[in-house]
């Protein structure tokens, strides 16, 4: 492949990055045998085994949405996540995970990745996630987030704790209420639903809660709430 094909331009366009060919190849059937005439196709552009080659295709490619496994020979999904959003800013990382690589997600989480699946999500969640994903709404699997508490330690939070506590105060009850929400790992349209608003007031109250609690993105809206015990609060 030399570049973005223009054909392509109406679908949502995806790099697989792992180091296992039958993951690949799994993952690339799970996602190219979805058929939906309401939704934009999801197209596999591009295959990469490790994080160099990533890096380079992502550049090359420009894709909506980049599958990285964490642990590859060569550069890790880590590194690659900070690299992949350098050279092509408009890609939504999605890390593939596994329980026992909990003490890697917390880093990726740093270098930008935007969402956390498990190994063996269902076909039916995996092509979800991924229009989640290109729509801006990635979901945060409960038990990821579980896991992903374990890995954090007290020590990171502990000077920000005494000013980002307070902070909570200054939500309105509906924020509140979308920032359990997200925390449950619901999408906007999820959101919506559940409590007969629009999207669009789904997004302006997402964007209030960032603010707010000086927060980047919604996997860090339901760090912050695992982590201050909100959850536990509402129960």
């Amino acid at each position: 492949m030399d570049g973005i094909d223009p054909s392509l331009g109406d679908k949502i366009r995806v790099l697989i990055v792992d180091d296992h060919e039958v993951v690949r190849q799994g993952l690339r059937t799970f996602l190219e045998l979805h058929d939906d005439p309401r939704l934009p196709p999801i197209v596999v552009v591009g295959e990469a085994v490790n994080g160099v080659e990533a890096v380079e295709l992502s550049s090359r490619l420009q894709p909506d949405i980049v599958l990285l496994d964490l642990v590859m020979p060569e550069m890790d999904g880590i590194t690659a996540t900070s690299k992949i959003i350098e050279k092509s800013p408009q890609s939504q990382v999605i890390i593939l995970t596994s329980f026992g690589e909990e003490d890697k997600v917390v880093p990726a989480i740093k270098a930008g990745a935007q969402g956390y699946l498990l190994k063996d999500i269902s076909p039916d969640d995996l092509v979800q996630a991924v229009y989640d994903a290109y729509h801006g709404d990635v979901q945060l699997h409960p038990k990821a987030a579980q896991r992903l508490m374990s890995a954090i330690s007290q020590s990171e939070y502990t000077s920000s704790n005494q000013t980002r506590k307070p902070a909570l105060d200054e939500l309105t009850k509906r924020e509140r209420e979308v920032l359990l929400l997200i925390a449950d790992g619901k999408n906007n349209h999820e959101i919506a639903d559940q409590l007969v608003i629009s999207e669009t007031t789904v997004k302006t109250h997402v964007s209030n809660i960032l603010s707010k609690l000086h927060l980047k993105d919604r996997t860090q809206i339901a760090i912050f709430a695992y982590k201050h015990g909100v959850l536990d609060d509402e129960s």
